[in-house]
């Protein structure tokens, strides 16, 4: 299944897409996909369902983030090893965590806002793990019961604050308007494999990146057990997995990075495209 929220911000509801790719709403079966009613026996309950007697809405709306009410956003550093390569960094020898607030969480199709005085602002596709099922302390052969599906993220980063303004990465993964996900939360049984997706990254229509994710130094089910011995995670937790090669940062002689007026667009293999507009806050 291809699960979304759609509606202006604070008044999104579900849907889901049928296979005609029309926008089906939920709002009688569920109130919402967010970290209150996501779970597995929801996705059982709505894979039953007869999709052509849901209303269809007008796909002009607006698409909002896939998951609401995100409670952990927890993000994997250097996961791929021509992107720890590209930016001169050694191959970590356990999961780099670090962490994007839930307020930078927008939808696909958002504007991306640069902070004031930004100048290190850069872009990155990533794998996003949504969680299922609260657990704690899993194994690796447990993992991936626990997931609920997967979806598109682009870890926006601001370089500067991120490596030269003191503390941990934090402060330049966070910001508003940094994490973009969806468009769509693509359930398990549609995706074979994750080990084995495409995902790509364009500025302007150029292209920059352009990876798989059997590229991963740490592959999804042992990400999601490493987090796991350190924190418990619960349902709607969204896990981002780490970014290919083609980063601004990584750019040489001279690395590139974003700018007003610029459009990135980028997407994963079965999970949907995402698009942002890129405006500043000056």
């Amino acid at each position: 299944m291809r699960l979304l929220r759609y509606g202006v911000k604070g008044q999104e509801k579900p849907a889901i897409l049928d296979d005609k790719e029309q926008i089906r709403d939920l709002s009688d079966i569920v109130t919402d996909l967010d970290s209150t009613t996501l779970s597995l026996e929801l996705l059982t309950k709505l894979k039953e369902l007869d999709l052509n007697t849901l209303p269809i809405i007008d796909k002009s709306v607006r698409i909002a983030p896939c998951v609401g009410k995100v409670g952990k956003f927890i993000c994997i550093g250097l996961n791929y090893k021509e992107h720890a390569k590209e930016t001169g960094a050694n191959i970590p020898k356990e999961p780099i965590i670090f962490n994007k607030w839930t307020s930078a969480i927008i939808g696909a199709n958002d504007n991306v806002l640069l902070p004031r005085g930004s100048t290190h602002t850069d872009w990155e596709v990533e794998l996003g793990i949504v969680i299922g099922k609260e657990g704690k302390y899993l194994t690796e052969e447990d993992a991936l019961s626990y997931v609920a599906g997967y979806c598109v993220v682009n870890d926006i980063s601001e370089r500067e604050y991120q490596s030269r303004r003191g503390g941990t990465w934090d402060k330049g993964k966070g910001c508003d308007t940094f994490g973009p996900i969806g468009p769509w939360l693509v359930t398990t049984d549609e995706i074979t494999d994750p080990q084995k997706l495409e995902l790509w990254l364009e500025v302007d229509g150029k292209r920059y990146q352009h990876g798989n994710t059997d590229d991963m130094i740490f592959t999804v089910k042992q990400i999601i057990s490493y987090v796991s011995q350190f924190m418990s995670l619960q349902p709607g937790d969204i896990i981002a997995t780490g970014t290919p090669p083609g980063v601004g940062l990584g750019i040489k002689p001279n690395p590139i990075y974003l700018k007003a007026g610029q459009t990135m667009r980028l997407g994963i293999e079965k999970l949907g495209i995402q698009q942002q507009k890129v405006i500043s806050e000056d």
